[in-house]
């Protein structure tokens, strides 16, 4: 407090203790204020209004009202791509949560043994593939997963078996669980992290208390550390979720912006790309408003899921997931 004061003091933050204190925090809040004001809340609110109008170009000005939402569910065209990207948003999202987030676990546990030889190699080796560009780890996997001349084929027939490899980008059944891996395999450093900062900051005196009353290794971090990692479970789970929602560059990458074959890799932000910038309407026309309309649903489905989520974990008694 002593420190804070003086603090305020070199400032010139003279005067009522309480006034200074005041001054000070607005001197921190004020700028992340305005910066959020601009950068999101007025391009969130503002995409909401456009959504509601309908015309060529970056500023529709034909207002419309809801008639861009009614044409999403009662165009038939419309309505099956845009249910179409949904379910395979899901499907995107359940790949990365059962496989990125549980190898994630999986290797932070590891990690954390102190007794790991090359503890901080292992870490670059798994952390490195999320520093990389997307484009380029997209170029990197259409090479291995070649069906001429790719790194994998070449592997599969080198141990003699090649009928082991398919030609999945192509495959209407595989090609999106394929993406997903491969954005799993890029993005699998930054759970591996918040996770691995989690057990680390678990008390050592928990786990010897634990083994003092005779429970394994594994009981320990099934009963001790897994419990105290729910909050970081949560951030986890809910920066996948909007993460993924949200995603389209590693589909646009690897698969373009229709995402073939015969959309089975389209996913929400290639739908809103072709519908507010390439042109998905039945008149093949680039639409804006409808394109907003398309990202305040997909806003609104981010909001109600988060939500949910704050709600269950606060019902269980473990407060906010940031706390």
């Amino acid at each position: 407090m002593a420190v804070l004061e003086r603090s305020l003091k070199s400032l010139g933050l003279t005067g009522n203790w309480e006034a200074g204190r005041r001054r000070a925090w607005m001197m921190f809040l004020v700028p992340a204020v305005v910066f959020y004001t601009v950068f999101m809340a007025y391009p969130l609110l503002n995409s909401m209004r456009l959504s509601f109008y309908t015309g060529t170009g970056l500023r529709p000005t034909e207002f419309v009202g809801f008639q861009n939402y009614h044409d999403l569910f009662a165009d038939d065209l419309l309505r099956d791509r845009f249910l179409n990207a949904l379910g395979n948003t899901f499907i995107f999202f359940g790949v990365h949560m059962v496989v990125q987030n549980t190898l994630g676990l999986l290797f932070a546990t590891l990690l954390s043994q102190s007794n790991l030889i090359g503890r901080n190699l292992y870490r670059t080796i798994i952390f490195v593939p999320a520093t990389m560009s997307v484009l380029l780890t997209a170029f990197l996997w259409r090479l291995i997963l070649n069906p001429r001349w790719g790194m994998l084929k070449i592997l599969f027939e080198e141990v003699g078996h090649p009928e082991w490899f398919q030609s999945w980008l192509g495959d209407e059944k595989w090609a999106l669980v394929v993406v997903a891996l491969v954005s799993s395999w890029q993005w699998v450093g930054l759970p591996t992290m918040m996770f691995l900062a989690g057990l680390l900051n678990v008390p050592e005196e928990l786990s010897e208390a634990a083994h003092v009353d005779g429970a394994n290794a594994f009981q320990i971090w099934w009963r001790v550390k897994l419990p105290l990692l729910r909050p970081v479970i949560g951030i986890v789970a809910i920066l996948t979720f909007i993460g993924n929602f949200s995603a389209f560059d590693v589909v646009y990458a690897m698969m373009g912006a229709n995402g073939p074959p015969n959309y089975s890799t389209d996913i929400m932000g290639t739908y809103f790309y072709r519908t507010a910038i390439a042109g998905e309407h039945p008149v093949a026309r680039p639409d804006m408003g409808l394109g907003a309309a398309v990202a305040t649903i997909l806003f609104l489905i981010l909001l109600v899921g988060v939500s949910l989520w704050l709600y269950w974990s606060n019902r269980r008694g473990e407060g906010s997931v940031f706390a």
